[in-house]
């Protein structure tokens, strides 16, 4: 079971890497306006679909392994919600908008796919049951610093799905940075709970 923990831990930190190095370097794409989501487009798009998928395999399975390592079934339950979404994200993509991939309309389409709107789903079940499993982490954990560390993580990521919902409804130029910052805070303290539990 450690060796899930450990594989979970590493596959969150994994991902952030893969999407920051890909963002920048994708011809045509901006990270500070474009979300992550919009790497699953164009000719290298099968890498962050890959991303999302094995990320939220690998987590999904070591959520299996929290009940045990951390004594509570609810916190295992989230993440693995968490985790199951994720794939969700990668298999059904964002539709082609807003300048990306390169050549398309620089607006948001009137009309979306059913594809899309199963993204945009499963997107809010990953952002909502994150911090969910932030605030179940503050309650079950014992240590006073992994409390205070997830409830600021639960705050942080609350408030920075509500921003980045804000920016993408009026398309801000600073979306993507706001979808990336709260990625980070989320993924990197899932990150070091799994390390932690994995003890």
């Amino acid at each position: 079971m450690t060796i899930l923990l450990w594989t979970g831990a590493l596959s969150s930190w994994l991902f952030i890497v893969i999407f920051l190095i890909d963002g920048w370097t994708r011809p045509g794409y901006r990270p500070v306006r474009h979300p992550v989501s919009a790497l699953a487009l164009g000719p290298r798009g099968l890498l962050q679909a890959a991303n999302f998928v094995v990320c939220g395999l690998v987590i999904t399975a070591s959520a299996v392994a929290v009940v045990s390592a951390l004594d509570s079934v609810v916190l295992a339950v989230t993440i693995g919600v968490f985790g199951l979404f994720l794939v969700a994200s990668g298999v059904f993509p964002m539709d082609a908008m807003r300048g990306y991939p390169p050549g398309t309309p620089d607006e948001t389409p009137a009309k979306v796919s059913v594809r899309h709107k199963l993204h945009d789903f499963a997107g809010a079940v990953v952002f909502g049951s994150l911090p969910t499993a932030a605030i179940v982490a503050a309650f079950v954990l014992p240590e006073a610093g992994w409390k205070w560390y997830s409830a600021l993580t639960a705050a942080g990521g609350i408030a920075g799905f509500i921003a980045f919902g804000q920016a993408w409804e009026s398309d801000h130029p600073r979306a993507g940075l706001m979808q990336r910052a709260t990625i980070v805070v989320g993924w990197v303290w899932l990150g070091l709970l799994l390390w932690h539990a994995a003890g």
